[in-house]
């Protein structure tokens, strides 16, 4: 038998390249799709209370801090020095990010054998996923954790499909980013090493390539190590503290249950045969690692009993590209083929339902409508009171309230006083209100003990006047000599416990700077 001639082969190459410039345009659309979907209210509603702290956080740069490791803030600070502090110039990259993991979660359905219609019911999947959607809003390191992970994830589809040793070269650099990023990256180590050790994949660790990957991600973490070193391991004392006494309590049934409003209850008709393709489906043994995988993380944050549900996030882009291929295959049989199209249209529809619970579509009373139309309750995973809006959404009102009773507060202090003056914030959301929003009154840079802000100190404050933040009169009185409320903070649909604050004016400490602070350190 002869193979193909060279005009045959000139010949199949050509109609197969409209075939790919096809699917990169359909990558490209849906990824275009979600960054406009991100642009149209990337100014809705106002700051989110993690993204003040963080703009304070790249104007200090270092390599770790005492809640998260460093790359998204260094990402932060050039943007920063780029495009400046608006919401707009803040919010543009994770916005890009989540286009960007809308196309990676595309490409690795088709890496693993899926058509246009695979690829397209993975994008979609990805683009509505409200986890994804939330996350991608504003500014934070999950935004980058996602495309990171997605990367991973990609990168090791390839080298199950393919086998190409450099590409265990880009695997390590991916996770070790994603180290630098976010912590969480450790998980997709765990659910690597037991997918490896569990599948015929195993015959890898016989080579030199995984460990190679391994110790490139390990040096490009070290750094962020050496500071927890250095700074005697914050971060362990903020993740007990927090498991200990910030989140509630999520039983491993519950936590799962979690998962359909995380990802959206018509993304289980995408994920939920993704993954049983990955562990049962003979079509798809290659594969299996991937299913390891997400159960191990899975297990990991169930385990741990206070785990967020939205922490396994990052591992549904590869079920949802092998969903997209399950399906596709499936649908492709003739009793099923013209459920297709239903299929497609009903994650469409129900994404859109749950659109407006991740991005703030919806003026605020709008919202609050619908939410109470489905039947659901504002939520919160800390131990904290809601009032009309869930946690994500109300972090986002009462700043310019809180900074323009402060800035009265500064207007009762004489020339002199505010020489020395600080203001005090309870947590590094006030504190950072204060030090983004209050330039424009002239205040001064604030303070506070809460996780970062506690390792930055007071400054060159003497102890003579403060103006504090919450607390309340006999509080406040333990640590000054004369204390005076002038102001009272009020925000309709801030979180409670930042409604109804008093602003007071401390004068003369009882103690001096140095000794008041260590008395003040909260990492949670």
């Amino acid at each position: 038998m002869s193979g193909p001639s060279p005009a045959g082969t000139e010949a199949g190459a050509a109609s197969l390249r409209p075939i790919g410039a096809i699917r990169r345009r359909l990558l490209l659309g849906f990824a275009l799709a979600a960054f406009a979907l991100h642009l149209i209210v990337i100014g809705r509603y106002g700051y989110f209370r993690d993204e003040l702290y963080y703009l304070v956080c790249a104007r200090h740069l270092a390599w770790g801090y005492v809640d998260q490791p460093p790359l998204s803030l260094a990402i932060l600070a050039l943007v920063v020095r780029t495009l400046g502090e608006s919401l707009w110039a803040i919010r543009l990259l994770p916005a890009l990010a989540g286009a960007a993991t809308v196309a990676l979660t595309g490409a690795m359905a088709g890496r693993m054998g899926g058509g246009s219609y695979a690829q397209a019911m993975a994008c979609l999947a990805t683009l509505l996923a409200p986890a994804f959607l939330g996350s991608d809003h504003f500014f934070s390191m999950n935004a980058f954790d996602l495309l990171l992970w997605a990367w991973a994830e990609l990168l090791l589809i390839r080298i199950l499909g393919e086998g190409r040793p450099r590409d265990w070269v880009w695997l390590g650099l991916a996770m070790g980013l994603g180290l630098l990023n976010k912590i969480s990256m450790l998980w997709f180590g765990a659910g690597l090493l037991a997918g490896l050790g569990l599948t015929p994949q195993r015959r890898t660790l016989a080579t030199p390539w995984p460990y190679l990957a391994g110790l490139l991600a390990a040096i490009l973490f070290l750094p962020h190590v050496l500071w927890q070193i250095a700074h005697g391991w914050p971060t362990l004392e903020f993740m007990r503290n927090a498991t200990r006494h910030k989140m509630v309590e999520v039983g491993g049934l519950e936590f799962v249950a979690k998962q359909l409003l995380e990802m959206g209850p018509g993304n289980a008709l995408v994920w939920v045969p993704g993954l049983a393709v990955a562990l049962f489906g003979r079509a798809a043994r290659p594969w299996r690692l991937l299913g390891i995988l997400y159960l191990v993380v899975a297990l990991l944050l169930a385990a741990g009993g206070r785990s967020r549900a939205s922490y396994l996030a990052a591992a549904y882009p590869m079920l949802l590209a092998l969903g997209g291929v399950a399906l596709e295959r499936g649908l492709a049989l003739r009793p099923w083929r013209r459920l297709r199209a239903p299929a497609f249209a009903t994650v469409l529809l129900l994404g859109v339902v749950t659109l407006p619970l991740a991005l703030p579509i919806l003026p605020v009373e709008s919202f609050i409508r619908y939410q109470a139309a489905l039947g659901l309750q504002p939520m919160t995973e800390e131990h904290l009171r809601v009032g009309p809006l869930p946690q994500h959404y109300a972090d986002m009102f009462g700043w310019e309230e809180m900074v323009k009773e402060v800035a009265k507060a500064w207007r009762f202090l004489t020339p002199v006083e505010r020489r020395h003056a600080v203001v005090f914030g309870q947590n590094y959301g006030e504190a950072g209100a204060v030090d983004v929003l209050g330039r424009k009154y002239g205040l001064p840079h604030a303070a506070s003990g809460h996780n970062s802000y506690w390792l930055w100190g007071w400054g060159d404050f003497d102890g003579s006047v403060c103006i504090i933040i919450g607390g309340d009169r006999a509080d406040n009185a333990e640590w000054f000599e004369q204390v005076e409320q002038v102001g009272t903070i009020d925000a309709r649909y801030a979180m409670p416990y930042e409604r109804g604050l008093g602003v007071f004016i401390g004068r003369r400490l009882k103690m001096s700077p140095e000794q008041a602070w260590p008395r003040l350190r909260l990492f949670i």
